[in-house]
């Protein structure tokens, strides 16, 4: 009798389990089937991007993969963005939110979430891109980490393996340097990014969930 009691009360845990991990899954939409490039577009070099068992892999001339796929209309403005990353040695990436296609050269429009454990440009994994830096590897090379990032209204949050890297409000009249003068939240597409022919990057599970 005891037995049964242990049995359905484990059942009872499982089934508790499986809600939960049901919950968290819930309203989550893949970007990228695994198998092809499907619903992206890149700039100046495709050959740039690749798919090599299943992951995503940026390592060539200077690119950016955008995201024209159907969830969402590929247009975002509120959200949450998951990805697993690995960087090899020396690689330099980034994933771009609030942008737009364009033919060639750095996305002008929208923010950069660097990905970058050990290239030459000291800035780091995780930090906005001229906004808000980090200059601490928060994730070593080859090795795969979680990169996650919300967006609600003007508030982003971005997270490496559950740790925030960066916390960051655009106020009202938020100051830019020419350069970065279209570097604003607003709404648009994703974009990855390959960075030169050294950088290798790969990238799987990419995955959104739209928020109100």
């Amino acid at each position: 009798m005891r037995s049964r009691h242990l049995s359905f009360a484990c059942a009872l845990l499982f089934a508790a389990g499986a809600l939960q991990a049901a919950a968290a899954d819930q309203g989550w939409q893949s970007l990228f089937d695994g198998k092809t490039l499907d619903g992206w577009r890149a700039s100046d070099a495709p050959g740039t991007f690749s798919v090599v068992k299943g992951e995503l892999v940026a390592h060539g001339p200077r690119s950016h993969l955008f995201y024209e796929g159907p969830v969402a209309g590929h247009d975002f403005r509120n959200f949450e963005f998951m990805a697993d990353v690995k960087t090899r040695p020396h690689a330099n990436s980034g994933v771009y939110f609030h942008t737009q296609f364009q033919d060639t050269g750095w996305p002008s429009r929208g923010y950069e979430v660097q990905v970058n454990n050990s290239h030459s440009d000291p800035k780091r994994t995780g930090g906005l891109y001229a906004i808000q830096d980090n200059f601490v590897a928060p994730a070593p090379d080859d090795k795969w980490f979680r990169l996650y990032i919300r967006v609600e209204g003007k508030h982003v949050v971005t997270k490496v393996n559950g740790k925030t890297i960066a916390d960051y409000v655009e106020p009202e009249h938020a100051e830019r340097a020419p350069e970065f003068k279209d570097r604003l939240l607003s709404h648009g597409t994703f974009a990855l990014q390959g960075h030169d022919p050294d950088s290798e990057t790969h990238y799987r599970h990419l995955r959104v969930r739209p928020l109100p």
